[in-house]
């Protein structure tokens, strides 16, 4: 890939998918207070809270730019599912599915808080997003995107959870710091330095 123009990046979207609900035997839960809760008419500070949180590191900006309004009329959907990971009280994580009448589903959004990286909660807690996903019958396809500035470990997860990759494309697109989406010292290692 070509080096972009100034304020642009550009970065890799690997898709993945399953077509049918992996059969394993259930994980131990990992030791701590959990609860795996499905959040209701989520409000949209919440949301924000949890998006912003957990999605700051890897470049999660999209949403960012979105309105209150424009945000809470896809949290209304019925096919939007948000689903949040508490550990001991506090918000660890949360994964969102977006249900198609078509019976795709995509995993729209899957990560854990920075504090909680790394104390054996990830696999566990994949599992219990395709277990979601699959709960419906209508479900025919689980599908999901990663990208190279998520979490070096992300793209392994997904497989070991049991999505194959199925295609790979190239993407550029403006750069969230000058946007004001993220900070202009955002500390992601693989964004190149500020210029403009």
């Amino acid at each position: 890939m070509k080096k972009p123009p100034i304020g642009r990046l550009t970065d890799t979207i690997t898709y993945l998918e399953m077509r049918e609900r992996p059969g394993r035997p259930p994980l131990p839960i990992p030791a701590g207070k959990l609860a795996l809760m499905r959040v209701e008419r989520c409000p949209v500070p919440f949301y924000r809270y949890l998006y912003d949180t957990i999605g700051e590191p890897w470049i999660w900006f999209e949403r960012r730019l979105w309105s209150d309004e424009k945000l809470a009329a896809a949290l209304a959907r019925p096919e939007t599912e948000v689903t949040a990971l508490y550990l001991a009280g506090v918000p660890a994580g949360y994964f969102e599915l977006d249900r198609m009448p078509d019976g795709n589903v995509e995993l729209a959004y899957f990560g854990l808080a920075p504090d909680f990286i790394g104390r054996g909660l990830g696999t566990w807690f994949m599992r219990a997003a395709v277990d979601q996903a699959w709960l419906h019958p209508e479900a025919r396809r689980f599908w999901v995107h990663t990208c190279t500035f998520d979490h070096p470990r992300a793209l392994g997860a997904y497989q070991k959870a049991g999505f194959q990759v199925y295609r790979q494309r190239p993407v550029e697109f403006a750069d969230p710091r000058l946007l004001g989406a993220l900070r202009r010292d955002h500390p992601h290692p693989k964004l190149p330095p500020l210029t403009a």
